[in-house]
């Protein structure tokens, strides 16, 4: 990948875009994590203004830590960032409470993992209406198109994609570029949607290099037969993965009513 390119080709898109559409600039929740970081800097590094959101859930004290360490590189660098908190976890609880008891529990804690992203996502719009900004989504092209990694109408709620045709190493490789900190391009990648410490690949059950490769052999026409150990192991789970998540990745489905019904 010609890193330096594409690092100026997403931003000149990022500044064109928002000019073109009379926006001032630009709203992103940082995470903590390599797609926030990286499309942040970029955002940055547009000239146009940056509001940076941390919505702590009951967050784990380390991802806490490098969403703040970001914002505040960030800030050092450039002078058009600046930076809200908005403590989501009263909020969240006063959900849970309200909400009645379930038999599965299971059930329940991935609803609420959803529920999390989604009122981040309210939190993100929020802050948007209020300045003109565009909310910039974070999701790369393996979260996005391969295995619909991300929550429908949460983290999956954006105004505009800049990473979104870049695979996870491509954005690794941008982050080195842009000279993210190291705390980020070394920590695992995580959702931070659980409260607890498990990453993407404990989720997920293989790893982006691993998706990667399955994504571009599912590309090329392969099926599950044509692999054996590990690396059926991996394309059946992307695969699944791919399947059960089309919902996320095609446009919603209309019931379009035969003109002699009208």
């Amino acid at each position: 990948m010609q890193t330096e390119k594409v690092a100026d080709h997403i931003i000149n898109w990022l500044r064109q875009y928002a000019e073109n559409a009379g926006i001032k600039g630009f709203v992103i929740g940082v995470s903590g994590g390599i797609d926030s970081a990286v499309t942040s800097t970029l955002c940055a590094k547009t000239g146009l203004d940056l509001l940076c959101i941390e919505m702590p859930i009951h967050q784990g004290v380390k991802q806490v830590d490098r969403a703040n360490d970001h914002i505040n590189w960030l800030q050092e660098q450039f002078p058009n960032v600046k930076r809200q908190p908005v403590n989501l976890t009263p909020i969240f609880d006063s959900f849970v409470a309200t909400m009645p008891p379930v038999v599965e529990e299971e059930e329940r804690f991935m609803s609420l993992a959803n529920t999390r992203a989604r009122l981040r996502m309210t939190t993100l719009y929020y802050f948007a209406a209020l300045n003109k900004y565009l909310v910039a989504g974070t999701g790369n092209k393996v979260e996005d198109f391969g295995i619909g990694f991300y929550t429908k109408y949460g983290d999956g709620g954006v105004d505009l994609s800049p990473i979104a045709d870049l695979l996870k190493t491509e954005v690794y490789e941008l982050g080195e570029y842009l000279g993210v900190i190291k705390s980020i391009m070394t920590a695992p990648p995580t959702d931070g949607l659980w409260g607890d410490n498990r990453t993407d690949e404990d989720q997920i059950g293989a790893s982006y290099p691993e998706l990667e490769w399955a994504m571009k052999m599912k590309e090329d026409g392969k099926v599950a037969a044509d692999f054996s150990g590990r690396e059926r192991e991996i394309f059946d789970i992307y695969v699944r993965y791919n399947t059960m998540n089309k919902h996320k990745m095609i446009p919603i489905p209309v019931c379009e009513i035969p003109e002699g019904l009208k």
